[in-house]
Protein backbone atom coordinates (compact mmCIF):
# COMPACT_ATOMS: atom_id res chain seq x y z
CA UNK A 1 0.00 0.00 0.00
CA UNK A 2 1.44 3.36 -1.03
CA UNK A 3 1.30 6.18 1.48
CA UNK A 4 2.46 9.75 0.92
CA UNK A 5 2.57 12.97 2.87
CA UNK A 6 1.97 16.17 0.95
CA UNK A 7 2.74 19.51 2.62
CA UNK A 8 1.46 22.73 1.09
CA UNK A 9 3.21 25.98 1.90
CA UNK A 10 2.57 29.62 1.10
CA UNK A 11 5.37 32.14 0.80
CA UNK A 12 5.83 34.75 3.52
CA UNK A 13 6.34 38.35 2.51
CA UNK A 14 7.53 41.37 4.42
CA UNK A 15 7.11 45.06 3.77
CA UNK A 16 9.55 46.65 1.34
CA UNK A 17 12.79 47.55 3.07
CA UNK A 18 13.45 51.22 3.62
CA UNK A 19 16.86 50.68 5.18
CA UNK A 20 20.13 49.49 3.75
CA UNK A 21 21.30 46.13 2.47
CA UNK A 22 20.11 42.68 3.53
CA UNK A 23 22.36 39.82 4.63
CA UNK A 24 21.10 36.57 3.08
CA UNK A 25 22.99 33.38 3.95
CA UNK A 26 23.19 30.39 6.28
CA UNK A 27 25.13 30.62 9.53
CA UNK A 28 26.14 28.02 12.12
CA UNK A 29 26.48 29.11 15.73
CA UNK A 30 30.00 28.80 17.16
CA UNK A 31 29.41 30.18 20.65
CA UNK A 32 26.86 31.91 22.84
CA UNK A 33 27.63 34.09 25.87
CA UNK A 34 25.29 35.47 28.54
CA UNK A 35 26.32 38.16 30.97
CA UNK A 36 24.40 39.84 33.78
CA UNK A 37 24.91 40.93 37.38
CA UNK A 38 24.85 37.30 38.50
CA UNK A 39 25.74 35.31 35.37
CA UNK A 40 28.78 35.23 33.10
CA UNK A 41 28.83 32.08 30.95
CA UNK A 42 29.99 31.03 27.49
CA UNK A 43 29.08 27.83 25.66
CA UNK A 44 30.59 26.40 22.47
CA UNK A 45 28.36 23.32 22.37
CA UNK A 46 25.18 24.97 21.10
CA UNK A 47 23.57 23.33 18.06
CA UNK A 48 21.92 26.19 16.21
CA UNK A 49 21.54 27.29 12.61
CA UNK A 50 20.33 30.69 11.49
CA UNK A 51 19.26 31.62 7.98
CA UNK A 52 18.63 35.07 6.52
CA UNK A 53 16.72 35.31 3.25
CA UNK A 54 16.32 38.64 1.47
CA UNK A 55 13.47 39.58 3.80
CA UNK A 56 13.16 37.01 6.58
CA UNK A 57 15.29 35.31 9.20
CA UNK A 58 14.77 31.97 10.93
CA UNK A 59 16.76 30.14 13.59
CA UNK A 60 16.42 26.67 15.08
CA UNK A 61 18.28 24.93 17.86
CA UNK A 62 18.33 21.61 19.67
CA UNK A 63 19.69 20.44 23.00
CA UNK A 64 20.92 16.97 22.02
CA UNK A 65 20.88 15.24 25.46
CA UNK A 66 17.14 15.78 25.99
CA UNK A 67 16.02 16.67 22.43
CA UNK A 68 14.46 19.94 23.61
CA UNK A 69 14.26 22.23 20.61
CA UNK A 70 13.23 25.74 19.70
CA UNK A 71 12.86 28.03 16.69
CA UNK A 72 11.80 31.51 15.70
CA UNK A 73 10.95 33.31 12.48
CA UNK A 74 10.34 36.91 11.46
CA UNK A 75 11.28 39.70 9.10
CA UNK A 76 14.36 41.86 9.49
CA UNK A 77 15.97 45.05 8.31
CA UNK A 78 19.58 46.23 8.25
CA UNK A 79 21.04 49.66 8.84
CA UNK A 80 24.82 49.78 8.79
CA UNK A 81 25.98 47.56 11.70
CA UNK A 82 22.51 47.21 13.24
CA UNK A 83 19.98 44.47 12.45
CA UNK A 84 16.38 44.85 13.59
CA UNK A 85 14.57 41.52 13.84
CA UNK A 86 10.77 41.45 13.99
CA UNK A 87 9.80 38.00 15.27
CA UNK A 88 6.30 36.85 14.38
CA UNK A 89 6.39 33.32 15.82
CA UNK A 90 8.64 31.33 18.12
CA UNK A 91 8.40 28.08 20.07
CA UNK A 92 10.45 26.18 22.61
CA UNK A 93 9.63 22.73 23.96
CA UNK A 94 5.96 22.96 25.10
CA UNK A 95 5.44 26.71 24.66
CA UNK A 96 4.89 29.01 21.70
CA UNK A 97 4.45 32.75 21.17
CA UNK A 98 2.79 34.45 18.19
CA UNK A 99 2.94 38.00 19.55
CA UNK A 100 5.11 40.45 17.62
CA UNK A 101 8.50 41.08 19.25
CA UNK A 102 11.37 43.30 18.17
CA UNK A 103 15.08 42.85 18.85
CA UNK A 104 17.96 45.15 17.99
CA UNK A 105 21.23 43.37 17.22
CA UNK A 106 24.64 44.98 16.89
CA UNK A 107 26.57 43.13 14.17
CA UNK A 108 30.32 42.82 13.77
CA UNK A 109 31.51 41.05 10.63
CA UNK A 110 34.37 38.56 11.11
CA UNK A 111 36.60 36.54 8.80
CA UNK A 112 34.34 33.51 9.36
CA UNK A 113 30.96 35.16 9.62
CA UNK A 114 29.68 37.61 12.20
CA UNK A 115 29.13 38.31 15.90
CA UNK A 116 25.74 39.58 17.10
CA UNK A 117 25.14 41.33 20.40
CA UNK A 118 21.81 42.07 22.06
CA UNK A 119 22.89 44.36 24.92
CA UNK A 120 19.74 44.07 27.01
CA UNK A 121 17.21 41.24 27.28
CA UNK A 122 14.81 41.21 30.22
CA UNK A 123 14.40 43.77 32.98
CA UNK A 124 15.91 44.62 36.35
CA UNK A 125 18.25 42.06 37.87
CA UNK A 126 17.20 39.58 35.17
CA UNK A 127 18.58 41.80 32.40
CA UNK A 128 21.31 40.06 30.39
CA UNK A 129 23.61 40.84 27.48
CA UNK A 130 23.53 38.10 24.84
CA UNK A 131 26.44 37.58 22.44
CA UNK A 132 26.39 34.97 19.67
CA UNK A 133 29.14 34.16 17.18
CA UNK A 134 28.30 32.57 13.82
CA UNK A 135 30.26 31.01 10.98
CA UNK A 136 28.99 31.33 7.41
CA UNK A 137 28.24 27.87 5.96
CA UNK A 138 26.03 28.80 3.02
CA UNK A 139 26.88 28.34 -0.63
CA UNK A 140 26.23 30.39 -3.74
CA UNK A 141 23.50 27.91 -4.72
CA UNK A 142 20.11 29.39 -5.57
CA UNK A 143 16.78 27.65 -6.06
CA UNK A 144 13.14 28.38 -6.82
CA UNK A 145 12.33 27.62 -3.18
CA UNK A 146 14.62 30.26 -1.68
CA UNK A 147 12.63 32.28 0.83
CA UNK A 148 10.34 31.83 3.85
CA UNK A 149 7.24 29.65 3.86
CA UNK A 150 4.29 28.90 6.17
CA UNK A 151 2.46 25.59 5.93
CA UNK A 152 -1.23 26.01 5.08
CA UNK A 153 -2.32 22.40 4.55
CA UNK A 154 -1.11 18.85 5.14
CA UNK A 155 -2.46 15.85 3.22
CA UNK A 156 -1.90 12.18 4.07
CA UNK A 157 -2.45 10.05 0.96
CA UNK A 158 -2.84 6.28 1.43
CA UNK A 159 -4.14 4.37 -1.55
CA UNK A 160 -7.34 6.12 -2.57
CA UNK A 161 -7.82 7.78 0.82
CA UNK A 162 -6.73 11.36 1.49
CA UNK A 163 -6.77 12.92 4.95
CA UNK A 164 -6.44 16.69 5.26
CA UNK A 165 -5.09 18.08 8.54
CA UNK A 166 -4.03 21.53 9.66
CA UNK A 167 -3.09 20.81 13.29
CA UNK A 168 0.65 21.65 13.09
CA UNK A 169 1.91 25.22 12.79
CA UNK A 170 4.96 24.91 10.59
CA UNK A 171 7.41 27.36 9.03
CA UNK A 172 10.25 26.63 6.66
CA UNK A 173 13.12 28.60 5.12
CA UNK A 174 15.38 27.78 2.15
CA UNK A 175 18.50 29.78 1.33
CA UNK A 176 22.11 29.32 0.19
CA UNK A 177 21.85 25.53 -0.04
CA UNK A 178 20.46 25.19 3.51
CA UNK A 179 16.99 24.79 4.98
CA UNK A 180 15.33 25.07 8.39
CA UNK A 181 11.87 23.92 9.42
CA UNK A 182 10.12 24.25 12.74
CA UNK A 183 6.69 23.19 13.92
CA UNK A 184 4.41 23.04 16.94
CA UNK A 185 1.66 20.46 17.30
CA UNK A 186 -0.84 19.34 19.92
CA UNK A 187 -1.13 15.69 20.91
CA UNK A 188 -4.20 13.68 21.96
CA UNK A 189 -4.00 14.90 25.57
CA UNK A 190 -3.81 18.55 24.43
CA UNK A 191 -0.09 18.96 25.19
CA UNK A 192 1.95 21.16 22.86
CA UNK A 193 5.23 19.97 21.33
CA UNK A 194 7.98 21.67 19.30
CA UNK A 195 9.95 19.99 16.54
CA UNK A 196 12.79 21.31 14.36
CA UNK A 197 15.18 20.20 11.69
CA UNK A 198 17.92 21.82 9.64
CA UNK A 199 20.56 20.89 7.12
CA UNK A 200 21.41 21.12 3.45
CA UNK A 201 19.23 20.61 0.41
CA UNK A 202 19.53 20.15 -3.34
CA UNK A 203 16.85 20.75 -5.94
CA UNK A 204 16.65 19.04 -9.33
CA UNK A 205 13.65 20.02 -11.40
CA UNK A 206 10.70 19.84 -9.01
CA UNK A 207 12.36 17.34 -6.66
CA UNK A 208 14.05 18.38 -3.44
CA UNK A 209 16.44 16.25 -1.38
CA UNK A 210 16.99 17.41 2.18
CA UNK A 211 19.89 16.12 4.28
CA UNK A 212 19.22 16.95 7.92
CA UNK A 213 22.22 17.50 10.20
CA UNK A 214 20.03 18.10 13.27
CA UNK A 215 16.45 17.13 14.07
CA UNK A 216 14.16 16.27 16.95
CA UNK A 217 12.79 13.37 14.91
CA UNK A 218 14.55 10.09 14.12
Amino acid sequence: MFAALLLLFIGCKSKDKTESTSMPGAYKMLSVSMKSKTVDTTSTSATQLKIYTDDFMMYANINSPDSISGFGIGSYSVNMDTVSEHVIYSANDSTSDDTARHYTLHIEKTAKGYIQVIPEIGTGDNKIALTEEYESVGTATTSALDGAWKQVKRLWIKGTDTTVTNNPVQYKVYQSGYCIWGNTWIDSVNKKHTGIGFGTFTMTGNKVKESMTASTYY
